[in-house]
Order: structure tokens, then C-alpha cells, then sequence
């Protein structure tokens, strides 16, 4: 499945809507490394987005899903369907009861 959205443009909705500047980010990051980020010049390695969400107050897959399936809820829930399906099959796979 294609983005929608690409993760630079989830990463500033989702800061927006929370009213947060880049500045509101500096225990984890600076703002020019945030501007950076929303301009798509870099991708944050996954520890950092997980930081990056935690200061917007959002777990780490709701950034994904609006980079994915962007502001379609339909797109979003199709895709989190796809999801557990995925992840059914994985656990199914080697787990046992």
C-alpha cells in the first residue's frame, strides 16, 4: 500500500492539531532537526519517532496510519484491518495457546 501522505506531512498535522510548536519538541529534539523532518529532508530512525510521539501525545502507529492512509477513515480503517490480519498470521504462525 502506498502513502497517502508522506511521513514529513503526518508528522506536521499531527503537531498542528496538537497546537505544539517545533519548539515544544526540544527535550527530544532540536526545532531545526523538526524542520528538517517536516521538510522531508531526513527520516527519523524508529526510537526517535516513538520520542517524537510521545511529546505529541499520540502512539507511534496513529502517525503511520495518517502517513499511509491519509485523512481517508476509510483508508485508515481498511488498512488497520490489513494490519491484524498481517499480524494474525504472523502470531498464528509460531505461537501456541
Amino acid at each position: 500500500m502506498a502513502a497517502q501522505h508522506t511521513l514529513s506531512e503526518a508528522l506536521k498535522t499531527i503537531r498542528k492539531a496538537r497546537g505544539l510548536s517545533q519548539e515544544a519538541f526540544s527535550d527530544v529534539s532540536s526545532r531545526t532537526y523538526m524542520s528538517t523532518l517536516e521538510r522531508n529532508l531526513k527520516s527519523p530512525t524508529l526510537n526517535k519517532l516513538a520520542e517524537l510521539c510521545e511529546v505529541m501525545e499520540v502512539h507511534p502507529l496513529t502517525l503511520l496510519t495518517l502517513a499511509y492512509a491519509g485523512s481517508n477513515t476509510r483508508n485508515a480503517d481498511q488498512l488497520l484491518m490489513l494490519v491484524r490480519q498481517e499480524l494474525e498470521a504472523v502470531i498464528g504462525q509460531g505461537s501456541t495457546p
